[in-house]
């Protein structure tokens, strides 16, 4: 009798305890299969460089060296038809739009209970995206906040890939100078995006940059 293929999932978070707790889950499902693990996203890229590609990822947003958002848009980019469902504590608005717009075909909460994954799971496998009722309520709220130059998913959506990066960045030990080597820039440049940043989020120094990104999780704390 012929084996039936079951689907790859990948799973990519720093937690050990939770990581191998979510492995169990989704071979529970009989059709899925937990196909290899990952620490963090450069983790990941050597895994799949071993293993082959996944159907789907479940991967956490806040990891060390390479967090969620970096490594789905690797996946965008290298690996298009690997669908991505983040895995987050996280329910705010900016931080289910960034995932998206990463290309995440999905967003769940860590404290789901496994019929949702499945569900979840299911749905991404075979129409290609899950919105649940938690992210369609948040889009449709920050849509209706859009109008609102001033409310934090307006200033989010505002940003582009660099201004992300810089404030990622800018919540780190790194100096500006060290910034500016990292992304390749002159220090004139970085003190231009903190400038703009500064006045787009309305705040005075660094701390209150790092204040905004750990609000909308972008870091954590």
């Amino acid at each position: 009798m012929k084996q039936v293929q079951k689907i790859k999932v990948a799973l990519v978070d720093d937690h050990v305890l939770l990581r191998k707790g979510l492995a169990g889950v989704v071979d529970s499902f009989g059709e899925y299969c937990a196909f290899f693990e990952a620490d963090n996203g450069l983790h990941f890229i050597k895994q799949i460089k071993e293993y082959g590609e996944p159907d789907i990822v479940l991967m956490d947003i806040n990891m060390p060296e390479m967090d969620g958002h970096d490594t789905a848009l690797w996946i965008k980019q290298h690996h298009p038809l690997v669908s991505v469902i983040a895995l987050s504590m996280y329910d705010n608005e900016s931080s289910i739009i960034r995932m998206f717009r990463a290309g995440a075909k999905g967003y769940i909460l860590k404290d789901s209970e496994p019929p949702e994954l499945k569900t979840a799971l299911d749905s991404v496998y075979r129409k290609g995206y899950y919105y649940s009722e938690l992210v369609t309520g948040k889009l449709i709220h920050s849509i209706n906040q859009m109008d609102d130059k001033k409310s934090d998913v307006a200033i989010f959506s505002s940003m582009n890939d660099r201004e992300l990066e810089f404030l990622k960045l800018a919540c780190t030990e790194l100096t500006y100078k060290e910034i500016a080597d990292r992304m390749f820039l002159s220090p004139r440049t970085i003190d231009g995006y903190r400038d703009a940043l500064c006045k787009k989020l309305d705040v005075k120094t660094r701390i209150g940059l790092v204040m905004y990104a750990v609000k909308n999780g972008i870091v954590t704390a």
